[in-house]
């Protein structure tokens, strides 16, 4: 028999995310939707629903895993989509997640478990345009919103809200009362501009449900190394800029710059690479006035050429759009999105943080010695 179709719906936009899943009740005959409710993990308990569009099908509860309510719903969640998958009756499968959970890491728990009666075959975040900037700018930690899925989850509201966006091929636009501000479509479409808007009420939402989705394609996507990153835009008060540079940056200066340059924007992310560390590739993801910087492992320009047979296809054809004489594929790739952002303010402040041709003048030999700033970051001290 054909394997059961498995559609993932999240998104912090808990009203909209509701209202998706059920249009996809209504709109699919036969299908079911499954919901981990980790809102009791502090009784020690995940609450698990089962329901149709008639109403509530099944009801269990899943136990805290290392008391992670999260890790109890990815090891809970299979075993259920198994056993809705045995049943034979159900048409497709709708994943309601949680609040705070991510749609990549669930789609490759879906994936991971190899099941030849399960196929993930969409990934959709629902959005409320006219809370998609509140969001954005929101750097509570999901533990002060009471939205934490784990006692160590150090997630924000503003950095979980734009991984969720980011990743999902298909947004399902809630549509109010009155229409969407056009500075909030403005802005969603500069922050995904790859991603397919459906209306939550239109008859397209069942069909992008079922569209497909390749797991490895989507996590290639979010890598810093070859991440599709927006396009320069400007519309209804809205703009992306997109700052691309050679020459490294000094690490003292960019360090003095990174509290302006974070929130110069509502959402900031992207590569780039300091002169004293010329092999390490970092990562740039701000949201919320949060920072945060991780080494995402070396440029291609700096390993063997034995090693490249080990790397994907994606990140060498990334590598090779940005490959440099001199310096390979290391580069400042780096885009601002938000509303009312001074372009010429942000490019100048950026500009001022590489090297001067003086400081580029002395090679790679004098970057190396140049005072240290990104330690405390990227080499903490356990």
């Amino acid at each position: 028999m054909d394997p059961l179709p498995v559609v993932l719906v999240g998104g912090l936009h808990a009203e909209a995310r509701r209202t998706a899943v059920e249009r996809l009740l209504r709109s699919v005959p036969g299908s079911v939707a499954l919901h981990h409710d980790l809102a009791p993990a502090a009784e020690g308990t995940v609450r698990r629903t089962v329901r149709d569009a008639g109403g509530t099908l099944d009801t269990g509860h899943a136990p805290l895993v290392n008391d992670c309510a999260c890790c109890a719903l990815r090891e809970d969640l299979v075993p259920e989509l198994e056993r809705l998958a045995a049943g034979r009756t159900c048409r497709l499968a709708v994943v309601e997640l949680w609040d705070s959970v991510e749609p990549q890491a669930m789609a490759e728990v879906v994936t991971a478990c190899g099941s030849a009666n399960l196929a993930l075959t969409g990934v959709i975040t629902a959005v409320d345009p006219a809370l998609l900037l509140p969001y954005l700018a929101c750097g509570d930690d999901l533990t002060e919103a009471g939205l934490a899925a784990a006692a160590s989850d150090q997630r924000t509201v503003a950095d979980t809200w734009a991984r969720q966006l980011e990743y999902a091929p298909v947004l399902a636009i809630a549509e109010g009362e009155e229409a969407a501000d056009p500075a909030d479509l403005a802005l969603l479409a500069q922050l995904h501009p790859m991603a397919r808007q459906v209306p939550v009420a239109s008859g397209e939402l069942a069909a992008a449900a079922t569209a497909g989705f390749d797991v490895e394609a989507a996590a290639a996507r979010q890598h810093p190394a070859c991440a599709l990153l927006p396009q320069d835009a400007d519309a209804d008060g809205v703009t992306t800029l997109v700052w691309h540079r050679t020459r490294p940056f000094h690490p003292g200066r960019l360090y003095t710059a990174l509290e302006d340059l974070t929130c110069a924007a509502a959402r900031s992310r992207g590569r780039f690479w300091l002169a004293d560390r010329p092999d390490t590739l970092l990562s740039w993801d701000a949201a919320g006035g949060a920072l945060c910087v991780e080494n995402a492992g070396p440029w291609l320009a700096s390993l063997p050429d034995a090693a490249w047979d080990m790397v994907p296809p994606m990140r060498r054809a990334a590598a090779a759009l940005d490959w440099h004489p001199e310096h390979g594929d290391r580069a400042q790739h780096l885009v601002f999105t938000s509303p009312g952002l001074d372009r010429a303010g942000l490019t100048s402040l950026l500009e001022s943080c590489l090297l001067t041709d003086a400081e580029y003048a002395g090679g790679p030999r004098a970057w190396k010695s140049l005072p240290p700033a990104f330690d405390e970051l990227l080499d903490p001290v356990s």
